[in-house]
């Protein structure tokens, strides 16, 4: 009699632990259940064109060293401009020569001569002009292209899209809210009437497209993050299919 009750009791045990072990696991189950988090609302942002008044129309920039697909080993790559027609050392606010080098953030230089270290990659060079607020001189002579090649790499294909860069926004730019976003952009190697183009701007899924190149003003966004895509399309939305004619750049409204 002993060994059956002590039997049941063990049965009742094990039904027992079983039922806690099932109890913990649901609630371990639901603690981790993912967690939908919407996307915050663009209903109230906004795009507007810009009205851009270059400042200095005449102004040349132009690139001594490289030469177009000039090779180099793995080290320092000399660049050297020659400015004619702006205030280039009168020192106006800022830095007044700025270069993106394949799609990347611009930076800028305070001189027309500088060295700078290259690893084994294709480069393309967009340097530009920038005015007293730092907006990108559109005018043709303002800006200049150039591909090079270090430690032996490959040429670009040759191409002639025309294509984009950004001055501004740059990638991981912080903006209080409220504060407008300013996408300033540069079209090299074409026009986009003469061929038919345009270009959208996106904010994640709100897009916005022109037939200029115009700086925009981007208003109404709401605190996060932000996923920006400037593209160059053909007047029936399709891509452009060279190596920059999208730039990418992510921004945070605090």
């Amino acid at each position: 009699m002993k060994l059956i009750i002590q039997i049941h009791a063990i049965f009742l045990l094990i039904c027992v632990l079983i039922s806690c072990g099932s109890d913990k696991e649901s609630s371990s189950n639901n603690q981790f259940e993912e967690v939908k988090v919407s996307a915050p609302s663009l209903e109230n942002v906004t795009f507007k064109p810009i009205s851009f008044t270059n400042a200095y129309p005449d102004a040349i920039l132009e690139l001594y060293s490289p030469l177009e697909n000039e090779s180099f080993e793995e080290g320092k790559v000399s660049f050297e401009f020659n400015i004619k027609n702006f205030p280039f050392e009168n020192g106006i606010k800022g830095f007044q020569l700025k270069m993106i080098l394949n799609g990347n953030d611009p930076v800028g230089y305070n001189m027309p001569i500088f060295n700078q270290e290259f690893e084994k990659g294709t480069y393309r060079a967009v340097a530009y002009l920038v005015d007293e607020n730092g907006m990108a001189l559109k005018e043709y002579g303002n800006y200049v292209d150039r591909d090079f090649t270090v430690g032996g790499s490959q040429p670009f294909p040759e191409s002639g899209e025309p294509f984009l860069a950004l001055n501004s926004p740059v990638n991981d730019q912080e903006f209080e809210k409220g504060e407008p976003v300013i996408v300033d952009f540069l079209l090299i190697g074409g026009d986009l009437e003469e061929e038919g183009l345009q270009v959208e701007i996106a904010i994640n899924d709100k897009k916005y497209t022109l037939q200029k190149v115009v700086p925009v003003e981007i208003n109404g966004l709401p605190k996060g993050f932000f996923d920006l895509k400037v593209t160059l399309k053909e007047k029936n939305g399709e891509e452009l299919k060279g190596a920059f004619s999208q730039v990418q750049k992510e921004i945070i409204i605090n």
